[in-house]
Formats: C-alpha cells, structure tokens, sequence
C-alpha cells in the first residue's frame, strides 16, 4: 500500500474470553429496569402452576397439600466461569399471590451458556411458611432446607417426601431438570 500503514488485529483465545463475557453482562436484564409489574408475575405464575400440573405427574398431591408455594416462573441462568440466575414470581396462599420475590444466584466454575426455568418451593407446614414470610433475605441451605424432588419410579414425583418442610421443583422444557440444585438462591421480598 502506497504512502500507508496496514495495521492487522489478529484475535487470540486470550482476547475472545473476555469479549464474550462483555457480550453476555451487557445482554444480561437488569432487574431494577426490566422489573415486572405483579399483573405480569401474576399471569406468569398462573402459567408455570398449569404446566408443572399438567407435565409433572403427581404435582397436583403436592400443590393441595401446601401451605403456601412460590413460584418463581422463567429464571434466566446465565454463565461462562461466572454465573449468575435472576427471576421474579409470587409466594401464592390459599389460591392468592400475596407477597412478590425476587430469586437471585451467583456461581463461580466450569459453566457456558444460558437456560430459562420455572423453580417452585412448596412449603409443607405453617412454622417454615412463616420463617420464610418474616425473612427480608431468605437463602435456601442457610435460613432453611429445600428437598430439590427428581423423577422417580414411573416417571413421577416421590410423594414419600411429604414430611420435608419445603420440597423444591425446577423443571424446564423437558419437565423435571434431573440434578438441579437450589441450595445457595436468596430470595428477597419485592414491594409490588
């Protein structure tokens, strides 16, 4: 080239890293500007009970035998070495959402990608239900134990487990997520 400079940029494996996880954190929703409104969570979590009764068999023992249940519908898990989970739903009493939550997570390890999912904790007794109610900050492993259920024997849930004081559900496209954990979700009361 006549009279100019030629400058090449030549992108190393050093140079990607950090570029994908600036893509990611800029595409990551920020929850106090894309917070939904309780008409929105409500209608949500109306859709993520429907489809946990209707695609995980033997729900609807657990959902009449609850004394309140959160559901925390469409938790966007996001990582790359970093992680972090966001989702916003309702405690739901009686048939009635009174109370809003927000479920957040952060995560360090080997972890790439991103996936929605539905979480809902099932409390069993009045005593948990209340601990949980009088929490500002309630951390799942910490404040209280959640029993996460799997599939059991003919592809239903094990409803031996009845006694726990929460038992746990995360299930995404495909049901039941096999080996999903709660334990380390904080869950923080939203005045909506």
């Amino acid at each position: 080239m006549a009279g100019g400079i030629e400058v090449k940029t030549r992108l190393t494996g050093k140079m990607i890293l950090p570029i994908f996880m600036l893509m990611i954190i800029v595409t990551l929703p920020l929850p106090t500007v894309f917070a939904a409104t309780a008409k929105e969570i409500d209608v949500s979590v109306d859709v993520a009970l429907q489809r946990f009764a209707k695609e995980v068999k033997g729900a609807n023992a657990f959902l009449k035998a609850a004394k309140g249940i959160l559901v925390i519908p469409n938790v966007i898990q996001v990582g790359l070495v970093i992680g972090g989970e966001y989702g916003e739903g309702a405690l739901r009493i009686g048939g009635q959402n009174v109370d809003y939550y927000n479920m957040t997570e952060a995560s360090l390890g080997y972890q790439i990608g991103g996936q929605r999912k539905d979480i809902i904790l099932v409390f069993m007794n009045e005593a948990t239900l209340k601990e949980f109610r009088n929490s500002d900050n309630w951390q799942a492993g910490v404040d209280g134990t959640v029993t996460v259920m799997d599939y059991g024997a003919e592809g239903s849930v094990d409803t031996t487990k009845f006694k726990q004081p929460i038992l746990g559900f995360v299930f995404g496209q495909n049901g039941l997520m096999a080996g999903a954990m709660i334990k380390g979700s904080k869950f923080t009361k939203l005045k909506k």
